[in-house]
């Protein structure tokens, strides 16, 4: 037998044995306004040829509720239109045939509080493998105020890290140990101590430096901040690096966090990839021990990178918010990432901001109010160099972290030659927004004239100043922003 659900017109009554459609068991209301304390979705909707895009919106709303395939006689042992989700606005996507906006209102008592688990589990569970749909996607969530007041948020925020770290005014600097994989934790810290003393504010783990054959993390943690201290020593600046303690296991994620807190670190690191309960024990963790919490999106674009199926970054942003991380890796635009402009600035909008006001033109579908929740420091990274500097600022602004792996070290005169070229790049940049220089129009010459008075800088230039990694996104906005957005 197969279920029908390309019609939505004659139906049984509601408590009928049988199969129904979504729609008429209640999964589709459009005269339904949703309370101030309602969970918010909008997905976008790729029905099966023959299927009835509000049929297939109701079923969403159904299969990521407390709907079955079929009618079951238990509804009625519950209140059953409380904890229906109810699909109250089906759109068809500008310019994008066959596809359709769904948007999605759950009452808050669907939700166990201060669980991402939880949350997951219940709107991206199971519908993402409904036959009936060709393809679903999550593109944002409305996160209600009383549910966001159950969630710790960030271990420290912006304002707070910039306090430990006793840096105002400008982006912070960070670079990614390159190699990533096969270094010797001696020569893994040199490399730190070189890029350190050089300039920067932080170095970093990749995602897939954990505990291999060729470096232990014990003796990773050791000589990384053997060269931390040694920088700090020298420059009088306060340093980290972000020690990846991402294990096979929690457990072993604690031993290793507890190392790196003796070892006198100020930020550890972790992996998207361990999972939603792990990031929020750890970000619990980093607060108890007021320790940075740097969050590497690794395996992100296995889900949000295609328009038509999948979570939108933007998403998991949200969520990363609510867990409580300190950092999360948001884009770039001219680095090496996938990143359209406009959808980048909502992620660092959402990251960032107390009140994030609904802009369609930056993908913000929601008005989202965070309730005084810290923000999360934006980390950029993948491809960019101090040629860009000053896109960078003016696209990101002063609140996010630079990340120049290759372009730190791979500068023809050494480690730390990359971090003094980041850096001088830098100041000359912000020197330069604080006069009221237009960035854009007069950033290359800003940078060459720093670099007359700094070698490194005008080798970087030399070495990466024509590199650009110009490809169409392919998650851009539905609609282009205008003076109404």
């Amino acid at each position: 037998m197969s279920i029908d659900l390309t019609s939505t017109g004659s139906e049984p009554a509601r408590w009928d044995p049988g199969v129904h459609s979504y729609a008429s068991m209640g999964y589709y209301n459009a005269d339904y306004r949703p309370k101030d304390t309602d969970v918010l979705a909008v997905f976008r909707v790729t029905p099966q040829p023959g299927v009835d895009p509000v049929e297939a919106a109701a079923a969403v709303a159904g299969e990521s509720s407390t709907a079955t395939w079929t009618v079951v006689w238990t509804d009625r042992l519950t209140a059953n239109e409380h904890y229906q989700a109810k699909c109250y606005r089906v759109d068809p996507v500008p310019g994008r045939e066959g596809e359709y906006l769904a948007y999605v209102a759950y009452d808050l008592d669907l939700f166990e509080e201060g669980s991402i688990a939880n949350l997951t589990s219940s709107v991206i569970g199971n519908v993402f493998g409904f036959k009936p749909l060709k393809a679903l996607r999550l593109e944002d969530m409305r996160i209600p105020v009383a549910y966001v007041k159950t969630f710790q948020g960030p271990a420290h925020g912006i304002v707070m890290e910039r306090e430990v770290l006793n840096k105002f005014g400008r982006p912070l600097l960070g670079a990614t140990i390159k190699p990533k994989l096969g270094l010797s934790a001696r020569n893994y810290g040199r490399v730190v101590y070189e890029a350190c003393r050089g300039g920067l504010d932080f170095t970093k783990d990749d995602e897939n430096i954990n505990s291999q054959p060729f470096m232990r993390w014990r003796d990773r943690y050791l000589y990384a901040m053997e060269g931390v201290n040694r920088a700090m020593a020298q420059t009088g600046e306060i340093k980290g690096h972000y020690l990846n303690i991402t294990a096979a296991t929690v457990e072993e994620m604690y031993e290793r966090a507890e190392f790196a807190k003796e070892l006198g670190s100020v930020i550890v690191m972790i992996d998207l990839t361990i999972g939603y309960s792990a990031m929020q024990s750890l970000a619990r963790w980093a607060r108890n021990n007021s320790m940075l919490l740097h969050l590497h999106r690794a395996g992100h674009s296995t889900y949000t990178r295609q328009k038509t199926h999948g979570v939108s970054f933007r998403v998991i942003a949200k969520w990363c918010r609510l867990i409580g991380v300190d950092h999360l890796h948001a884009g770039t635009v001219v680095g090496k990432l996938e990143g359209d402009p406009a959808t980048t600035r909502g992620f660092y909008d959402t990251l960032r901001l107390d009140h994030v006001p609904a802009n369609h033109g930056n993908g913000i579908y929601f008005e989202q109010d965070w309730v005084s929740m810290p923000g999360v420091m934006p980390v950029a990274s993948g491809g960019i160099h101090a040629g860009q500097m000053h896109q960078l600022v003016d696209l990101l602004g002063e609140d996010v972290i630079l990340q120049f792996g290759g372009g730190t070290i791979g500068h023809p005169l050494g480690i730390a030659a990359g971090a003094e070229a980041n850096r001088v790049a830098l100041e000359a940049v912000i020197k330069a927004r604080n006069e009221g220089r237009n960035l854009l129009k007069e950033g290359p010459d800003v940078l060459r004239g720093a670099a007359r008075y700094c070698r490194p800088l005008e080798v970087a230039l030399e070495t990466w100043g024509d590199v650009t990694f110009d490809y169409a996104a392919t998650d851009a906005p539905d609609v282009v922003a205008t003076a109404n957005f």
